[in-house]
């Protein structure tokens, strides 16, 4: 790519992170904050200016625009979509990115006050980036890569391709969503009106990623009443709910969390935890690629809530837990096609496919079972998240480059 669209690139990422689009978890308004609107009107008046067709925002902030076809012949309509919002996990307020140069390979300061580094003894995946340009938080927030460089992929390919008719391809949908982060981004979405036969998420993480099996998802939230008495006068009098909560986590197994588990393993992770002697309560994520495991970890949380409804009374302890995606293979092989085009694009722009399951989901999850099919693709960033985030530029280049070349081959297919 490029300086001229490397630039375009860049400076789009550095203003789509300047907007605070923080999801909020456990609303029912859609999208869950009003702020999300914010760069969804930006993105639409975007969308218009470089010259999409029938570009759209509906009531629910999603972002639609289309690219127009410029061939003779009949192709798939294929589409590529990113979320807008960020992670509630941390800050994404008044994001200060810093452009590293040249990375010489070594210690990153993030944030002298702090003493916090990006160091590549801790982040050993840094090393392969020496000598490119790496965007990075000041320690303060996340940066928002997830999925803000996706969504700047999107629009720069699509400006390229407007730009570059000599460039062949079919009609490609673009389409952009809030709350993904909070597992909602597809509740409403119009699949109909996107119109694609398949589409690509551009939502990955490390270059060469390239995803069509991702966890089965739930969540489930448990809520336990306690009886508040004077401490001093409590004996056989009160009942402290956040003990209750403390001995429910006790019952899950201990070595079935986030932090000790990898590949296609699953996991109980307990997300948030509040309360006081009247009241407590524990919000956990529950994740498994394997659906007979999935719902085997439902059923024992189901199982501890029953057991301690027996214990503590039936109303002093409540479960709300809901299914939120499952595993996208299930539909993407139905339409395997759209994998191997992307894997051969990879392959033709000069990157080695890393073909793996997402330890985690994206909106894809959610539409390949509303009919459109949707693998993931690498968006570039790293440590989503939390402050170590960071995005190296040359490997947004290379996902805009991944893009226009997916456009290309489903034009030359016959």
């Amino acid at each position: 790519m490029d300086k001229i669209w490397s630039d375009k690139l860049k400076n789009r990422f550095l203003k789509y992170v300047s907007f605070y689009s923080e999801s909020i978890p456990f609303q029912e308004q859609f999208p869950s904050s009003e702020r999300q609107w914010d760069i969804a009107k930006y993105l639409f008046e975007e969308l218009k200016s470089i010259g999409l067709e029938d570009v759209s925002i509906d009531e629910n902030a999603y972002v639609m625009g289309f690219i127009p076809s410029n061939i003779d012949k009949k192709v798939p309509t294929i589409g590529f979509i990113s979320h807008f919002d960020t992670s509630p996990d941390y800050s994404g307020e008044n994001v200060k990115p810093q452009i590293i140069e040249n990375y010489d390979g070594g210690n990153i300061l993030l944030n002298a006050e702090l003493k916090m580094n990006l160091n590549p003894d801790e982040f050993p995946e840094l090393k392969q980036y020496k000598g490119q340009t790496i965007i990075t938080t000041d320690g303060t927030t996340l940066l928002g890569a997830d999925d803000k460089a996706g969504v700047a992929e999107i629009v720069t390919a699509a400006e390229y391709l407007m730009a570059h008719p000599e460039i062949k391809h079919g009609r490609i949908a673009i389409g952009f969503t809030p709350d993904e982060e909070v597992g909602r981004g597809a509740d409403f979405y119009p699949v109909e009106k996107f119109g694609a036969e398949w589409a690509y998420t551009m939502d990955g993480s490390e270059i060469g990623e390239l995803e069509y099996e991702n966890f089965n998802a739930a969540y489930a939230h448990i809520t336990f009443k306690g009886k508040s008495v004077h401490p001093g006068y409590a004996k056989d009098q009160m009942v402290n709910a956040n003990k209750i909560a403390r001995e429910f986590a006790d019952e899950l197994p201990e070595d079935e969390v986030p932090e000790q588990t990898t590949g296609r393993e699953g996991f109980f992770h307990l997300h948030t935890m509040k309360g006081n002697v009247s009241e407590a309560e524990l919000q956990y994520i529950i994740r498994d690629h394997d659906m007979e495991q999935f719902n085997a970890r439902k059923d024992l949380i189901q199982q501890i809530v029953n057991e301690f409804k027996e214990q503590y009374g039936e109303d002093n302890v409540t479960l709300e837990m809901k299914d939120q995606y499952y595993n996208m293979i299930e539909k993407v092989k139905e339409k395997f096609i759209s994998v191997e085009i992307a894997e051969q694009a990879l392959k033709d722009v000069g990157i080695e496919p890393n073909i793996k399951p997402i330890r985690g989901g994206t909106d894809g999850s959610r539409l390949s079972f509303m009919g459109l099919p949707c693998p993931n693709i690498f968006a570039g960033g790293h440590n989503f998240h939390g402050p170590y985030e960071y995005v190296p530029l040359q490997s947004m280049e290379k996902a805009t480059e991944v893009i226009v070349r997916i456009g290309e081959l489903v034009a030359e297919k016959d």
